[in-house]
């Protein structure tokens, strides 16, 4: 049995990640803005097995509480083995263009409150000499397009911070697992036109990983086609990738 904290926990993803892990009888702090659903998921996950469920509201752009999340985290399971953050926004790209601030504030939803939950999670799993950090970021992050790249600056930000924190945290026993999903057939690309192969349901990125988790993968392309293509995208040189329209 294992003691995870989940940031994000009412998103699709970590919803069906939680099932799994209920399933197995995990124990589990999740972590959201929204109360009553937060209430709905514990009363699910404990009819599935989850030996014990807690909640605790907070926004993850309020930084000042994160250290408290933590601390409450661990006096009311009194072992934390691993946080999974899987929080996030898909902003309005226009607008993020039209004004500084509303980037500012994706920026900080997507990549820094990511950065500041790690830190803390960081330090406390190396004093402890075990654990394990799982954060989605995003193939977007992998190369910036005109579409979205500020939500693919904030990904790649956690990206080559997840990178450095697991090159440093290597020999203290502590395991940093980055998901990087494609398309993914959520509430939160509800707009969005889902025709052809590319999608992905909440499930089978969860499945991906809960895998990745248990295997203590590096770095995860979910689903794995994800890897031949963004592999390719990357490699297009730049006078050339500028020119497209992506």
């Amino acid at each position: 049995m294992k003691n995870w904290i989940i940031i994000g926990a009412t998103s699709a993803i970590s919803e069906s990640v939680c099932r799994i892990w209920s399933v197995r009888g995990y124990k589990l702090f999740l972590v959201g803005r929204d109360e009553k659903k937060l209430a709905t998921l514990r009363d699910d996950y404990s009819v599935r097995g989850a030996s014990d469920v807690y909640t605790h509201v907070m926004d993850v752009n309020q930084f000042e509480a994160h250290e408290a999340c933590w601390n409450a985290a661990a006096e009311q399971m009194g072992r934390i083995d691993g946080i999974f953050i899987a929080h996030g926004t898909l902003p309005d790209q226009k607008a993020c263009e039209a004004s500084f601030g509303t980037t500012q504030l994706e920026i900080n939803t997507n990549g820094m409150s990511v950065i500041s939950l790690c830190t803390i999670a960081a330090n406390e799993f190396e004093k402890a000499g075990k654990g394990d950090i799982a954060v989605i970021s995003s193939v977007a992050g992998d190369r910036g397009r005109q579409s979205n790249y500020v939500y693919g600056a904030a990904k790649g930000l956690v990206s080559i911070y997840l990178q450095g924190l697991r090159n440093r945290l290597f020999k203290s026993g502590v395991h940093v697992t980055t998901i990087k999903p494609g398309f993914v057939d959520t509430p939160m690309t509800a707009e969005f036109d889902k025709g052809g192969p590319l999608w992905a349901s909440a499930d089978q990125v969860a499945n991906g990983i809960v895998s990745a988790v248990d295997k203590r993968r590096n770095v995860v392309y979910l689903p794995w086609f994800w890897w031949g293509i963004m592999n390719i995208i990357k490699h297009i040189p730049e006078m050339i990738f500028k020119r497209l329209s992506l």
